[in-house]
């Protein structure tokens, strides 16, 4: 070829004959449908073109008529890229850091073979406001679970001297750690799991939010037992709570059996759930904590392990890496989360917010006993669940959201999931709630 057959930018962007800006949404459904794999299946009739403000995007749906190929119309973000931009769309800080550090600064590309400077800031600042002692940096938010897994299993051997391959991975029931093997192993969704075994042996799994369970299982096979990880707050399963009393509770039978609590915040830190980490709001610590999503600030995929000292120095050259993991962008990127969470005091945004948010979800329950059945959630990580009847189709309610420019996703049949960008404003709530009252009124 004697030129690129990729040329242009945004619309303008033509890739081996086709021009991304001259498709429809039924276009763009053809190509994925043709090209991509089946693991998707995104709403219908609605592609995202680009953002409005922190909030808020800006998608392309069918046209009416026979002139133009699609519409253009705002979207409220109450997805927030399952907490994976809580510092808002295309936050400023962080945009102004990248191209100052790729354009002013000169940013090289390198391995963790060679050190460059900007490690430092990372591993200062992720210390400094996880409030642990060592960091470990990964790339995708399901490398977080997956390494500390892997760390509490070596750290049974070698410190609480587990017999070799005997050790156990506790998790619990209706969690959520990615799709990774070790993910699935660990999970008990059955659309996970089909046709992916053999599993990971060495784990066991415990009814979360069940403190009796926990006690058995770690009486029982304590002496084996290396960890128990969990999600803090269940997010995936439908923003399921725990008891106030759950973690306190959990972290003394941990210590009294010498058992590493491993804590996955990919979703709930950073702010989601009105501190910077859910685990605050028990009042405890964990021992191993990873998290992802908005550690990259939706700017980038980034993800870490944090944990006590003689817990992480488990790790030996050779037996971890990662190319991506903390190189210099990835670097520059995690610190400028971290300070745009801090400045803007996204955390308690997201506390005042998921409040307001609240109040709407209980008049809704109120208004309608027959369709509500329950609401929760924590800061901005909310959800409400409808009974369980054909006509209250979580589905429909996010499609019908959609006609009415909010984006939300069920999950599972009767749970619709809230979580949008902790820079949302009243304003915003009130429309989103407002939505939400209309979709439900119709059902």
């Amino acid at each position: 070829m004697s030129e690129s057959p990729i040329n242009g930018y945004g619309d303008n962007l033509t890739v081996f004959g086709t021009r991304i800006g001259d498709l429809s949404p039924d276009e763009h459904e053809k190509i994925e449908k043709k090209h991509g794999g089946f693991n998707y299946k995104p709403l219908e009739n609605v592609v995202v073109s680009h953002v409005q403000d922190s909030s808020t995007l800006i998608c392309r749906k069918p046209s009416n008529n026979d002139v133009e190929k699609y519409i253009e119309e705002e979207l409220l973000d109450g997805l927030c890229c399952y907490s994976a931009v809580n510092q808002g769309q295309l936050n400023q800080t962080i945009v102004d850091a990248v191209i100052a550090h790729l354009t002013k600064e000169k940013l090289p590309t390198v391995p963790r073979s060679i050190r460059h400077k900007y490690m430092s800031a990372f591993l200062l600042a992720i210390s400094n406001f996880t409030e642990m002692d060592r960091v470990i940096p990964k790339v995708a938010g399901v490398e977080a679970p997956d390494l500390m897994f892997k760390i509490a299993r070596r750290w049974g051997y070698k410190i609480k001297n587990i017999e070799k391959d005997k050790a156990i991975i506790v998790g619990a029931t209706g969690n959520f750690h990615g799709r990774s093997m070790t993910a699935i192993s660990l999970s008990d969704d059955p659309d996970s799991r089909h046709d992916f075994g053999p599993f990971l042996p060495g784990i066991e799994l415990v009814p979360f939010n069940n403190i009796n369970a926990l006690e058995k299982l770690f009486d029982d096979k304590g002496e084996n037992i290396a960890a128990f990880m969990a999600e803090p707050i269940q997010g995936e399963a439908g923003v399921i709570v725990p008891d106030d009393d759950y973690w306190p509770k959990v972290r003394k039978l941990c210590d009294k059996h010498n058992i590493l609590l491993a804590l996955d915040e990919v979703q709930t830190g950073y702010g989601r759930t009105g501190e910077n980490f859910a685990h605050q709001l028990y009042d405890i610590k964990p021992d191993l904590m990873g998290c992802g999503k908005a550690a990259g600030g939706g700017i980038l995929p980034i993800s870490f392990v944090a944990g006590r000292d003689e817990v992480v120095k488990m790790l030996t050259p050779g037996s971890e890496g990662s190319t991506f993991g903390g190189y210099p962008l990835a670097s520059v990127v995690g610190v400028y989360a971290v300070k745009t969470i801090i400045d803007q005091k996204l955390a308690h945004n997201a506390r005042i917010r998921g409040a307001q948010l609240m109040q709407h979800y209980l008049g809704l329950k109120e208004e309608f006993p027959d369709k509500i059945k329950e609401v929760r959630g924590k800061g901005l990580l909310t959800a409400f669940e409808m009974h369980n009847h054909n006509h209250l189709d979580g589905h429909k309610v996010s499609v019908e959201l959609l006609k009415r420019g909010v984006y939300a996703k069920e999950t599972h049949h009767s749970t619709v999931r809230i979580a949008p960008a902790l820079t949302i404003e009243a304003w915003q709530i009130d429309d989103l709630a407002e939505a939400i009252r209309d979709v439900v009124s119709g059902l």
